[in-house]
């Protein structure tokens, strides 16, 4: 998830925001590859430098930062050097939250695919050739996506995190809906989208942790999805972003619960109560899994015990206790030889 701030005062759409269509008569790019941003500047030259690394000139890619009001640096400095001109700055006149600023991103984008790549994630070669194939190879296909593997802080990626990929070859996703219906399948980092699509479905919505999720579903349900299975695209966890203040003030379950209510509309009927009874058992491992973490983090057992009650309320499946006993065993174990 990207850094951001959540304060009191910034406004969350409640319904998708309207994306104005671009106008046809007008000269445009292939990509445009919109950076949002807030107060990350030092993950920040990487994202810049990956994209940089392969861009594709300004008559094909549009590349773009959009800083969300960020107070830790000059950024518009920050680009000017980093981009010499080749990427453009624009920033918001107060800070506008994750929601507005993607919607903002998605709006200024001039190309017919549009990347969102946050601030603290990467993207690596071939990213934009292989996605761009895909989507040349496909036409139907309203998003396409890469596999992709988690890094830390550092940039050093996480042993044993990288999910298992979605196909073994390049191509469209078969009964997609209902696999990503089910759990979040993937990451901003990973994933393209045309134009078009946002301005037929709009924007993000509703909440601040999971609303790409909700956003992936609603393309499935319109769109056939396109997939490739190399590795080009990295995901960044980081203590100071969206998911982690979210972990800590015990908000991820109740945002999931109502990004799991807006992905019913989307579900066929008939597979409506299957989809949701997984959906609540795999975020209710999520959340033990969280809970270890917050654990590791600030040893506050009031805080992992909260988050283990929510992820318990979540669902009571055999799967959960078995990962609530790993949990407990694997503290015991470092208290034991801490």
């Amino acid at each position: 998830m990207p850094l951001q701030s959540e304060s009191s005062k910034i406004r969350i759409p409640t319904s998708p925001p309207t994306i104005a269509p671009y106008p046809d008569n007008l000269p445009r790019p292939l990509w445009s590859v919109m950076i949002p941003t807030y107060n990350c500047s030092v993950l920040l030259r990487e994202a810049i430098a990956s994209v940089l690394a392969q861009d594709l000139g300004p008559d094909l890619m549009q590349i773009q930062v959009v800083d969300d009001a960020s107070t830790d640096d000059d950024v518009k400095v920050l680009v000017n050097q980093l981009g010499a001109g080749r990427v453009e700055y624009y920033r918001q006149s107060e800070n506008v939250g994750s929601l507005r600023n993607f919607e903002t991103c998605i709006n200024r984008a001039r190309g017919q695919l549009i990347h969102l790549l946050h601030g603290n994630d990467r993207v690596l070669a071939g990213f934009y050739e292989k996605l761009a194939q895909l989507f040349q190879q496909y036409p139907e296909a309203g998003a396409a996506f890469s596999h992709y593997a988690a890094i830390d802080e550092n940039g050093v990626r996480y042993p044993h995190t990288t999910p298992a990929p979605e196909a073994k070859n390049p191509g469209i996703l078969p009964n997609w809906i209902l696999r990503i219906a089910e759990r979040q399948r993937t990451q901003y980092v990973s994933i393209a989208v045309r134009r078009k699509v946002y301005e037929k479905l709009g924007a993000f919505y509703g909440t601040t942790y999971g609303e790409d999720w909700e956003m992936w579903v609603r393309i499935a349900a319109n769109y056939p999805v396109a997939y490739h299975p190399d590795v080009l695209a990295e995901y960044r966890g980081h203590t100071n972003s969206i998911s982690w203040a979210k972990a800590r003030s015990g908000q991820i379950i109740p945002d999931l619960l109502q990004v799991m209510e807006r992905i019913q509309q989307h579900v066929p009927a008939e597979h409506r109560k299957r989809i949701l009874n997984l959906s609540k058992q795999h975020c209710a491992n999520a959340g033990v899994g969280n809970a270890y973490v917050l654990l590791k983090e600030s040893n506050d057992w009031a805080l992992a015990n909260s988050q283990i009650k929510q992820a318990l309320a979540l669902s009571n499946h055999p799967n959960i206790y078995y990962h609530l006993f790993k949990f407990y065993i694997k503290r015991i174990l470092r208290m034991k030889f801490k």
